[in-house]
């Protein structure tokens, strides 16, 4: 049995998604979808039906889910076994999406080359809520991710790297003016109420009688601050390693009343067998990002 195959059919289930699941696989739908068939063809069974808009698991399908994960995982170690790497078999380790590019290469660099050069390190991203899941369940062993609004598994550790207070961005233009005017007066860039960054914003402006001109709402830190820094607005962000200020030729204006903090930390399993190698990774985020030790 083809693993690709089985793995197709695992991001399908995961993300009740044959499009979803090709643009992680880099393939087209139509390629995902014949895999599929094949798998179901040796299988003799079917393993996915449309539900609606969404891609649900057959019985059979949702049997074999599990079990097809695991083979996936140890398949993924023996390979790296075999390439005499790590013989704890390779990391999996979950990111939110605006830390791609920013908070993981500099949590990986000294990792990477001189704490474990040898370590293979599977990188999956997506939201944190879901990230966190996928630690309870045993398919990553440790995520960085943005603090959820909900208790955490008793299987879970949990621990703070960095404290983002909520600040204003606005272009070098506007330098010299108060917080709450450039809210009042200026477009308004909002960070998405989907979001959980979002809803801290919301928070805030509801508590300081907060009305602004809404232009754009959008769930991404990194396209906010570019269309700031193009003047098209300015916009309430929590104050993050991600900004660069000089760099992009904004300015950070602090809020005048006491602000939701956003947390950026790191979850892992307690119980899984890269335990060690997940404490390692979070003493090294602790160093880098320097946040207050916190439980």
């Amino acid at each position: 049995m083809n693993t690709e195959y089985l793995e197709s059919f695992v991001l399908v289930v995961q993300y009740s998604s044959i499009a979803e699941a090709g643009r992680r696989l880099n393939m087209t739908p139509g390629a995902v979808a014949a895999r599929i068939r094949i798998l179901e063809a040796e299988l003799g069974t079917s393993l996915i039906q449309r539900s609606g808009q969404a891609i649900k698991p057959t019985e059979a399908g949702l049997r074999i889910y599990d079990r097809a994960q695991t083979l996936l995982q140890d398949a993924r170690d023996l390979q790296a076994l075999a390439g005499g790497g790590a013989s704890s078999g390779e990391l999996r380790l979950g990111v939110f999406y605006s830390a791609l590019t920013t908070h993981l290469p500099v949590l990986l660099e000294d990792f990477c080359t001189r704490i474990h050069p040898e370590q293979p390190i599977l990188i999956e991203y997506g939201p944190s809520a879901e990230l966190c899941g996928r630690v309870h369940n045993g398919q990553l062993d440790i995520a960085l991710v943005i603090e959820p609004p909900f208790a955490l598994h008793k299987n879970c550790g949990w621990q703070v790297v960095q404290n983002e207070p909520l600040i204003v961005i606005a272009p070098r233009s506007m330098a010299g003016r108060d917080a709450h005017d450039l809210i009042k007066n200026e477009p308004f860039i909002r960070y998405h109420r989907n979001a959980f960054s979002g809803q801290l914003v919301d928070r805030y402006l509801k508590d300081s009688n907060l009305f602004p001109r809404q232009r754009l709402e959008i769930d991404s830190l990194l396209t906010i601050v570019s269309l700031v820094e193009r003047g098209m607005g300015v916009a309430i962000v929590p104050d993050s390693f991600s900004i660069d200020y000089r760099e992009h030729q904004l300015i950070k204006v602090p809020l005048p009343l006491r602000t939701p903090i956003r947390r950026i930390g790191m979850i892992w399993d307690t119980h899984g067998p890269r335990l060690s190698l997940a404490q390692l990774l979070v003493e090294q985020a602790v160093q880098i990002f320097a946040a207050p030790h916190q439980e």
